[in-house]
C-alpha cells in the first residue's frame, strides 16, 4: 500500500516536475561512516548529510540544453552550470562548468554509484568539475567525448594553458568498453586530493569495460597519471584500478563486491588495496539503503577496517 501511494504520489508531480524542457531533480542523503580503530580511515567516525543536490535541466524544442546543479553543502553551490546546442546526435557543443568526461566512475550521479563513494582513483586523478567546451557525439554504438577546459577545477584559476581530454568507445546492449586520455598544461596544478602539485603537462590515460546484465554487472576500470613534482627533478606516476561485480538478487536488492588499488612510485604516500563488500536495497521508488564494509591492506603500515551506511531521497 505504502508503495503505492508513493507512486502515484510520484505521477502527480510528473507533469509538472518532469518534463523534457523542464527537469527538476533532488538529492538528499544521510550517511554514517565508522572506523574500527581510532583514526580518520573511511572519514573516522562520524554522521553526515552526504551530497545533497538540486539541480535543474532540460533539452528545448529549439535545440538548446541547459542545466543549473547546486550542491547545497559547498560554497559556492553552483556545480554544474552550462548551456548546450544539438546540432545532431553526432554532434552536440556544451560551455560551462560540468564533470569532465576522463574516467567512466565520475560519469554517474551519486545516486547512482555501486558503492557509496566512488574509487579512489577518481578522487586522486581528476578534479570532479572542469570549466570549458564539451563536444559529443554518438553513432551506431561508437561514441566520442573530447573537451577543453581551464584544468583548475573548482578554484577558477587560469594560466592561460588548459586540459584537453578525450575518450572513444562502443555500447551495445549489455557491454560498454573504451579508452580515456588527457593532457593538463596547467603548472602548479594540485593532482586531485593527493596534495601532490604537478610541474605541468600531466597526462592521464586509462581504460574501461563495463556489464549490465539482468542477473549479474560489473566494471573493470585502469587510470594512471604521469607528472613531474613541482620544484623536483622526480616523475611521479600514480596507478588506479578497480573491478566491481554485482548481483541483482531480486528487483530491489543488488549485492556488490569491489576491489580498489591505488599506488604510487616516488612521492612516499603509502600503496594500499581496498575490498569493499556492499548492499543496496530500494526501498520504494524514491528512497533506498546503502551499506558497505571496508578491509584496507597497506604497504607498510597497519591494515584498517571500516563501515558505511547511506539512507537517500532520490527524485
Amino acid at each position: 500500500m505504502a508503495q503505492d501511494e508513493n507512486t502515484s504520489l510520484t505521477d502527480k508531480y510528473e507533469d509538472r516536475f518532469k518534463t523534457e524542457e523542464f527537469n527538476v531533480i533532488m538529492l538528499l542523503q544521510s550517511t554514517a561512516d565508522f572506523s574500527f580503530k581510532d583514526d580518520d580511515f573511511n572519514g573516522g567516525r562520524e554522521f553526515g548529510i552526504g551530497v545533497p543536490l538540486l539541480d535543474f535541466k532540460g533539452s528545448l524544442q529549439n535545440n538548446f540544453m541547459y542545466r543549473l546543479q547546486l550542491q547545497l553543502t559547498r560554497t559556492p553551490s553552483v556545480i554544474d552550470a552550462f548551456v548546450g546546442y544539438r546540432f545532431s546526435e553526432k554532434f552536440r557543443l556544451i560551455a560551462g562548468e560540468r564533470k569532465p568526461f576522463m574516467v567512466l566512475e565520475l560519469d554517474p550521479s551519486p545516486a547512482k554509484t555501486d558503492m557509496i563513494n566512488r574509487a579512489r582513483l577518481v578522487g586522486a586523478m581528476v578534479n570532479a568539475r572542469e570549466t570549458g567546451l564539451t563536444f559529443l557525439g554518438d553513432f551506431d554504438g561508437f561514441y566520442y567525448r573530447a573537451g577543453i577546459y581551464n584544468g583548475t577545477g573548482y578554484s577558477r584559476a587560469n594560466d592561460n594553458r588548459f586540459l584537453y581530454t578525450g575518450r572513444i568507445g562502443y555500447k551495445t546492449d549489455d557491454f560498454n568498453f573504451g579508452l580515456n586520455a588527457s593532457l593538463n598544461r596547467t603548472r602548479e596544478e594540485f593532482v586531485g586530493n593527493t596534495g601532490l602539485e604537478s610541474a605541468g603537462d600531466r597526462s592521464i590515460y586509462g581504460a574501461y569495460i563495463k556489464y549490465d546484465g539482468e542477473t549479474f554487472f560489473g566494471t573493470t576500470e585502469f587510470l594512471e597519471s604521469q607528472f613531474d613534482l613541482n620544484n623536483t627533478a622526480l616523475e611521479e606516476k600514480i596507478t588506479g584500478f578497480y573491478g566491481t561485480v554485482g548481483y541483482h538478487a531480486t528487483e530491489e536488492n543488488d549485492f556488490l563486491i569491489r576491489w580498489d588499488h591505488l599506488s604510487f612510485d616516488v612521492s612516499g604516500i603509502e600503496d594500499s588495496d581496498r575490498i569493499l563488500l556492499g548492499w543496496t536495497r530500494q526501498i520504494t521508488e524514491l528512497v533506498s539503503i546503502q551499506l558497505n564494509g571496508l578491509y584496507q591492506v597497506n604497504e607498510v603500515s597497519d591494515n584498517q577496517l571500516g563501515v558505511s551506511g547511506n539512507f537517500q531521497f532520490y527524485y
